[in-house]
Protein backbone atom coordinates (compact mmCIF):
# COMPACT_ATOMS: atom_id res chain seq x y z
CA UNK A 1 0.00 0.00 0.00
CA UNK A 2 2.88 2.42 0.77
CA UNK A 3 4.47 1.23 -2.13
CA UNK A 4 1.95 2.14 -4.63
CA UNK A 5 1.17 5.85 -2.63
CA UNK A 6 5.20 6.52 -3.28
CA UNK A 7 4.64 5.53 -6.96
CA UNK A 8 1.87 7.87 -7.33
CA UNK A 9 3.19 10.63 -5.28
CA UNK A 10 6.14 10.74 -7.71
CA UNK A 11 4.07 10.07 -10.64
CA UNK A 12 2.19 13.44 -9.52
CA UNK A 13 5.57 15.16 -8.86
CA UNK A 14 6.73 13.76 -12.81
CA UNK A 15 3.45 15.27 -14.05
CA UNK A 16 3.80 18.43 -12.05
CA UNK A 17 7.57 19.02 -13.39
CA UNK A 18 6.37 18.84 -16.99
CA UNK A 19 3.75 20.79 -16.66
CA UNK A 20 6.12 23.65 -15.11
CA UNK A 21 8.41 22.85 -18.31
CA UNK A 22 5.58 23.37 -20.81
CA UNK A 23 4.43 26.07 -18.71
CA UNK A 24 7.64 27.91 -18.77
CA UNK A 25 8.43 27.53 -22.49
CA UNK A 26 4.70 28.65 -23.76
CA UNK A 27 5.99 31.79 -21.64
CA UNK A 28 8.92 32.07 -23.02
CA UNK A 29 7.41 32.01 -26.80
CA UNK A 30 4.70 34.44 -25.55
CA UNK A 31 8.08 36.81 -24.17
CA UNK A 32 9.38 36.44 -27.16
CA UNK A 33 6.83 37.86 -29.53
CA UNK A 34 5.95 40.56 -26.73
CA UNK A 35 9.17 41.84 -27.03
CA UNK A 36 9.13 41.71 -30.50
CA UNK A 37 6.07 44.31 -30.25
CA UNK A 38 6.75 46.18 -27.65
CA UNK A 39 10.13 48.56 -26.69
CA UNK A 40 11.67 46.42 -23.70
CA UNK A 41 10.76 49.10 -21.14
CA UNK A 42 6.85 49.06 -22.01
CA UNK A 43 6.91 44.98 -22.47
CA UNK A 44 8.45 44.81 -18.72
CA UNK A 45 4.97 46.32 -17.48
CA UNK A 46 2.95 44.13 -19.33
CA UNK A 47 1.07 42.66 -16.52
CA UNK A 48 1.10 46.70 -15.04
CA UNK A 49 -1.18 49.22 -15.99
CA UNK A 50 0.94 51.48 -18.62
CA UNK A 51 0.22 55.28 -19.01
CA UNK A 52 0.62 56.83 -22.63
CA UNK A 53 3.65 58.98 -22.39
CA UNK A 54 4.55 62.36 -24.64
CA UNK A 55 8.08 63.00 -25.44
CA UNK A 56 9.06 66.62 -26.14
CA UNK A 57 11.68 65.38 -28.00
CA UNK A 58 12.68 62.17 -30.53
CA UNK A 59 14.61 61.63 -33.63
CA UNK A 60 12.84 59.98 -35.94
CA UNK A 61 13.98 57.59 -38.99
CA UNK A 62 12.12 56.92 -42.29
CA UNK A 63 13.71 54.42 -44.91
CA UNK A 64 12.40 53.04 -48.16
CA UNK A 65 13.89 51.47 -51.40
CA UNK A 66 13.99 53.59 -54.72
CA UNK A 67 12.73 51.46 -57.48
CA UNK A 68 11.16 49.05 -55.21
CA UNK A 69 7.53 49.01 -57.20
CA UNK A 70 9.30 47.92 -60.71
CA UNK A 71 11.67 45.20 -58.59
CA UNK A 72 8.61 43.03 -57.11
CA UNK A 73 6.94 43.46 -60.65
CA UNK A 74 10.30 41.41 -62.19
CA UNK A 75 10.13 39.15 -58.94
CA UNK A 76 8.07 36.38 -57.52
CA UNK A 77 6.78 36.98 -54.50
CA UNK A 78 8.73 34.47 -53.05
CA UNK A 79 12.01 36.22 -54.52
CA UNK A 80 10.81 39.59 -52.79
CA UNK A 81 10.08 38.26 -49.46
CA UNK A 82 13.52 36.39 -49.68
CA UNK A 83 15.62 39.81 -50.27
CA UNK A 84 13.58 41.87 -48.01
CA UNK A 85 14.19 39.46 -45.51
CA UNK A 86 18.13 39.23 -45.79
CA UNK A 87 17.97 43.22 -45.80
CA UNK A 88 15.90 43.43 -43.00
CA UNK A 89 17.89 40.48 -40.98
CA UNK A 90 21.39 43.03 -41.71
CA UNK A 91 19.57 46.35 -40.52
CA UNK A 92 18.67 44.74 -37.36
CA UNK A 93 21.65 43.55 -36.56
CA UNK A 94 23.33 46.69 -37.54
CA UNK A 95 21.04 48.67 -35.35
CA UNK A 96 21.28 47.48 -32.33
CA UNK A 97 24.96 48.92 -31.96
CA UNK A 98 22.97 52.18 -31.58
CA UNK A 99 20.44 53.39 -28.67
CA UNK A 100 17.37 52.83 -30.84
CA UNK A 101 14.43 51.12 -31.01
CA UNK A 102 12.41 49.91 -34.03
CA UNK A 103 9.38 50.72 -34.37
CA UNK A 104 7.76 48.59 -37.82
CA UNK A 105 8.92 47.30 -41.05
CA UNK A 106 5.99 47.30 -43.57
CA UNK A 107 6.96 45.89 -47.00
CA UNK A 108 10.31 47.87 -48.30
CA UNK A 109 9.66 51.15 -45.31
CA UNK A 110 11.66 50.66 -41.90
CA UNK A 111 11.23 52.97 -39.16
CA UNK A 112 13.50 53.38 -36.37
CA UNK A 113 13.20 56.14 -33.16
CA UNK A 114 15.46 57.26 -30.72
CA UNK A 115 14.85 59.22 -27.48
CA UNK A 116 11.72 57.18 -26.54
CA UNK A 117 10.61 54.83 -24.14
CA UNK A 118 14.20 55.29 -22.56
CA UNK A 119 15.38 59.28 -22.71
CA UNK A 120 18.96 60.16 -23.93
CA UNK A 121 19.00 64.17 -23.55
CA UNK A 122 19.90 65.12 -27.59
CA UNK A 123 22.20 62.35 -27.99
CA UNK A 124 18.50 60.61 -30.05
CA UNK A 125 19.61 63.15 -32.95
CA UNK A 126 23.63 61.61 -33.13
CA UNK A 127 22.35 57.56 -32.70
CA UNK A 128 19.88 58.10 -36.11
CA UNK A 129 22.25 59.61 -37.68
CA UNK A 130 25.25 57.78 -36.92
CA UNK A 131 23.05 54.75 -37.51
CA UNK A 132 21.44 56.24 -40.88
CA UNK A 133 25.19 56.57 -42.76
CA UNK A 134 26.23 52.33 -41.33
CA UNK A 135 22.97 51.37 -43.23
CA UNK A 136 23.82 53.37 -46.39
CA UNK A 137 27.24 51.96 -46.63
CA UNK A 138 25.74 48.47 -45.87
CA UNK A 139 23.51 49.39 -49.12
CA UNK A 140 27.57 49.16 -51.02
CA UNK A 141 27.97 45.52 -50.35
CA UNK A 142 24.09 44.34 -49.87
CA UNK A 143 23.41 42.27 -52.97
CA UNK A 144 19.73 40.58 -54.12
CA UNK A 145 20.30 37.01 -54.78
CA UNK A 146 18.00 36.79 -57.43
CA UNK A 147 19.32 40.01 -59.38
CA UNK A 148 22.77 39.94 -58.53
CA UNK A 149 23.69 42.94 -61.24
CA UNK A 150 21.22 45.55 -59.64
CA UNK A 151 22.34 47.85 -56.67
CA UNK A 152 19.50 48.71 -54.05
CA UNK A 153 19.51 52.51 -53.07
CA UNK A 154 17.63 53.50 -49.71
CA UNK A 155 15.91 56.80 -49.84
CA UNK A 156 16.02 58.07 -46.16
CA UNK A 157 13.99 60.60 -43.83
CA UNK A 158 15.13 61.85 -40.27
CA UNK A 159 13.26 64.50 -38.34
CA UNK A 160 13.16 65.76 -34.88
CA UNK A 161 9.95 66.53 -32.94
CA UNK A 162 7.42 65.61 -30.07
CA UNK A 163 5.65 62.19 -30.16
CA UNK A 164 2.19 63.92 -29.67
CA UNK A 165 1.27 63.66 -33.24
CA UNK A 166 3.43 62.00 -35.29
CA UNK A 167 2.89 61.91 -39.10
CA UNK A 168 5.04 60.39 -41.47
CA UNK A 169 4.67 61.07 -45.17
CA UNK A 170 5.86 58.91 -48.24
CA UNK A 171 7.97 60.95 -50.60
CA UNK A 172 6.07 60.43 -54.08
CA UNK A 173 8.50 62.00 -55.72
CA UNK A 174 11.81 60.96 -56.85
CA UNK A 175 14.43 62.76 -55.10
CA UNK A 176 17.57 60.55 -56.32
CA UNK A 177 19.06 57.78 -55.32
CA UNK A 178 18.77 58.38 -51.75
CA UNK A 179 17.62 60.99 -49.81
CA UNK A 180 18.94 61.71 -46.34
CA UNK A 181 16.76 64.98 -45.21
CA UNK A 182 17.25 66.78 -42.06
CA UNK A 183 14.50 70.05 -40.95
CA UNK A 184 16.34 72.83 -39.32
CA UNK A 185 15.40 71.80 -36.11
CA UNK A 186 17.74 68.30 -36.24
CA UNK A 187 20.56 69.93 -38.18
CA UNK A 188 20.94 72.48 -35.11
CA UNK A 189 21.23 69.57 -32.39
CA UNK A 190 23.53 67.93 -34.77
CA UNK A 191 25.78 71.07 -35.28
CA UNK A 192 25.78 71.32 -31.47
CA UNK A 193 26.62 67.63 -31.14
CA UNK A 194 29.19 68.23 -33.56
CA UNK A 195 31.41 65.78 -36.14
CA UNK A 196 29.06 65.22 -38.52
CA UNK A 197 29.24 66.54 -42.00
CA UNK A 198 26.50 68.20 -43.47
CA UNK A 199 25.39 70.36 -46.92
CA UNK A 200 22.40 72.43 -47.25
CA UNK A 201 20.12 70.65 -49.48
CA UNK A 202 17.76 73.83 -50.43
CA UNK A 203 14.11 74.91 -49.48
CA UNK A 204 11.40 72.45 -49.16
CA UNK A 205 7.59 73.41 -48.47
CA UNK A 206 6.06 70.83 -46.26
CA UNK A 207 2.68 70.38 -45.77
CA UNK A 208 1.12 72.14 -42.56
CA UNK A 209 4.51 73.13 -41.81
CA UNK A 210 5.34 75.40 -44.84
CA UNK A 211 8.94 76.15 -45.98
CA UNK A 212 11.86 74.54 -44.08
CA UNK A 213 15.63 74.00 -44.54
CA UNK A 214 16.74 70.16 -45.37
CA UNK A 215 20.02 69.11 -45.32
CA UNK A 216 22.52 66.23 -46.70
CA UNK A 217 24.04 63.79 -44.18
CA UNK A 218 27.30 63.64 -45.93
CA UNK A 219 29.13 61.92 -43.27
CA UNK A 220 31.09 62.15 -39.84
CA UNK A 221 34.19 62.59 -38.08
CA UNK A 222 36.26 58.87 -37.76
CA UNK A 223 33.50 57.75 -40.35
CA UNK A 224 35.29 55.92 -42.98
CA UNK A 225 33.39 53.32 -44.49
CA UNK A 226 31.94 53.66 -48.15
CA UNK A 227 28.46 55.32 -48.70
CA UNK A 228 25.86 55.02 -51.65
CA UNK A 229 26.94 57.01 -54.35
CA UNK A 230 24.32 60.27 -55.12
CA UNK A 231 22.55 60.19 -58.22
CA UNK A 232 24.48 63.25 -60.46
CA UNK A 233 22.19 65.84 -59.68
CA UNK A 234 21.10 65.00 -56.04
CA UNK A 235 22.31 68.07 -54.67
CA UNK A 236 20.29 70.48 -56.53
CA UNK A 237 18.08 73.04 -54.17
CA UNK A 238 14.28 71.94 -55.16
CA UNK A 239 11.53 74.35 -54.32
CA UNK A 240 8.28 72.10 -54.84
CA UNK A 241 5.97 70.38 -52.76
CA UNK A 242 7.24 67.51 -51.41
CA UNK A 243 5.48 64.87 -49.20
CA UNK A 244 8.27 64.51 -47.16
CA UNK A 245 8.46 62.11 -44.03
CA UNK A 246 8.39 64.56 -41.03
CA UNK A 247 6.76 64.45 -37.53
CA UNK A 248 4.67 67.40 -35.67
Amino acid sequence: MVSLMEKHANHLEQLVEERTRQLNKEKEKTDRILYRLLPPPVAELSNNMVEAEEFEEVTIFFSDIVGFTKLCSNSTPLEVVDFLNSLYVAFDEIITRFDVYKVETIGDAYMVVSGCPVLNSIQHAAEIASMALDLMSHMTVFRIRHRPEDQLQLRIGINTASTQNIRTYYARQNLGSYTQVFTANLSLIIFQLGGFFLEERGQVKLKRRGMVTTYWLLGKEGFNKPLQKPAPDIFEPVSETLDVYYAS
